[in-house]
């Protein structure tokens, strides 16, 4: 088993060691900031696909920073479009003009259904999810939202309302108004029958939650297509068609929370929502957007962004030329590169060899996923599904060890995401199939 070869070598690395960069960490940083294995890794270098530490030791990143990275780690025209525009102009506010802010929002609805069409960009999927909510609230006239239990949608005071994921929700919510509905995952759903039949049953308990738990005034359902930090959960195709039906009978905005699931990484489609034939009235984007740089946008029907125009609006960052040439040069790279269509194909066959190790590792108690968003469930019992939650730390662990990246989710922590940069090759893919398995092995 050997990594793919790379024709990137490394800069020599003279800073500050592991341990001294670590110490400096723990004593001036804020102690909520954690890091994933148990000897703290240090990335110094990134090449497309592969990531240096400090040593020069390459690793092949299979979660391209929680998804935040879509065309590789500093892909040239990325890099070289951000270079350029620092050189030129660095910061101007959305009061002044600049060609990149409608530049970059023009081809952004060339890549929509038709009508969603406007776009105001701010700096993170968190803010972008409370700039749709409130959008909604404007819009409708109402105030309660509804979300899908097991969600993330970002960490901020508000969207930290939206959020259901326990390890990620604060015990403190500022704002009422927020209710969640069952998940329609059908692997861990309190319902029985088939995928399709346990996501019409999820829509029962959504009318049920809009009757009984609300005031029946609904601004918006908020929903990821696939759930990311859920685990790459998602319900039937039918769900969201069901879904968005019920809650537009009472008035209320559909909004896609297209974060992880958006730009074609899951494949057959270039957003998640595609996939499950809806179209939403807003659309959430941030992370693979900018390719790590800070970039978010929310894109939705003219009639409802009016509603914003009632009040002074700016956003001091949000829009500013660097990352609008980010954006730009992102979509461009998506397309040159087929790198929707190589999502596809290697997504197919990495999936297809994951289902195979299921075969092979009982661990394994599911596979599942769209393109190169996938989830590999890891329980003690198959009939149980009792979660695994140590065994998915020492396979990181193991992984890691092995020269490649991969990270956790689901409620219980027991799913290995898998999310590379959508560059990856099919060697790639094939070498990381060949460490899950010999760390399968060795989690036993």
């Amino acid at each position: 088993m050997k990594m793919p070869p790379c024709d990137h070598t490394p800069r020599p690395y003279h800073g500050p060691s592991n341990a001294d960069v670590l110490a400096m960490r723990q004593a001036y940083c804020n102690p909520a900031i954690s890091a994933l294995y148990k000897e703290p890794l240090m990335i110094v270098e990134g090449h497309m696909q592969y990531l240096f530490d400090e040593t020069g030791k390459r690793y092949l990143d299979m979660f391209a920073g929680i998804v935040t990275v879509s065309c590789g780690h500093c892909h040239p025209k990325v890099t070289a479009a951000i270079k350029n525009q620092v050189d030129t102009l660095q910061h101007a506010t959305t009061i002044y003009l600049h060609p990149n802010l409608p530049a970059l929002a023009k081809k952004l609805a060339s890549k929509m259904p038709a009508g969603l069409d406007v776009t105001y960009f701010v700096n993170s999927g968190s803010e972008a999810n409370d700039l749709a909510v409130q959008m909604a609230r404007l819009y409708t006239g109402n105030a309660d939202v509804i979300a899908v239990r097991n969600s993330y949608h970002g960490a901020s005071p508000s969207s930290n309302t939206l959020t259901s994921h326990s390890t990620w929700k604060y015990p403190v919510n500022i704002s009422s108004g927020v209710h969640h509905t069952v998940c329609p995952d059908p692997y861990r759903s309190p319902y029985s029958g088939t995928p399709e039949e346990i996501a019409s049953q999820s829509v029962a308990d959504l009318k049920d939650l809009i009757r009984f738990g609300t005031s029946g005034a609904i601004a918006a359902f908020i929903a990821e297509p696939i759930q990311g930090v859920g685990g790459a959960t998602h319900g039937a195709r039918n769900y969201l068609k069901e879904a968005y039906a019920t809650v537009r009978q009472h008035g209320a905005l559909c909004i896609a929370d297209e974060v992880q699931t958006g730009f074609g990484r899951t494949g057959d489609h270039y957003w998640g929502f595609q996939n499950f034939d809806v179209v939403p009235d807003v659309v959430v984007m941030a992370k693979g957007i900018g390719n790590g740089v800070p970039l978010a946008a929310v894109t939705t029907r003219r009639e409802i962004a009016e509603a914003l125009t009632q009040r002074v609006h700016f956003n001091t960052f949000g829009g500013n030329p660097v990352c609008m040439a980010a954006g730009l040069a992102v979509l461009d790279v998506i397309d040159e590169d087929g790198l929707q269509e190589n999502s596809r194909v290697v997504g197919e066959r990495l999936k297809a060899g994951l289902t195979r190790l299921m075969a092979e590792h009982r661990l394994i108690g599911d596979v599942r996923g769209m393109g190169l968003m996938l989830g590999v469930e890891l329980v003690r019992d198959r009939a149980t599904k009792e979660p695994a939650k140590a065994e998915t730390l020492q396979l990181l662990e193991e992984a890691r060890s092995m020269g490649v990246l991969v990270g956790k989710g689901g409620i219980d922590g027991n799913v290995v995401r898998i999310k590379p940069p959508m560059c990856i090759t099919a060697a790639d893919a094939d070498f990381a199939l060949d460490v899950m398995h010999q760390a399968l092995q060795a989690v036993g």
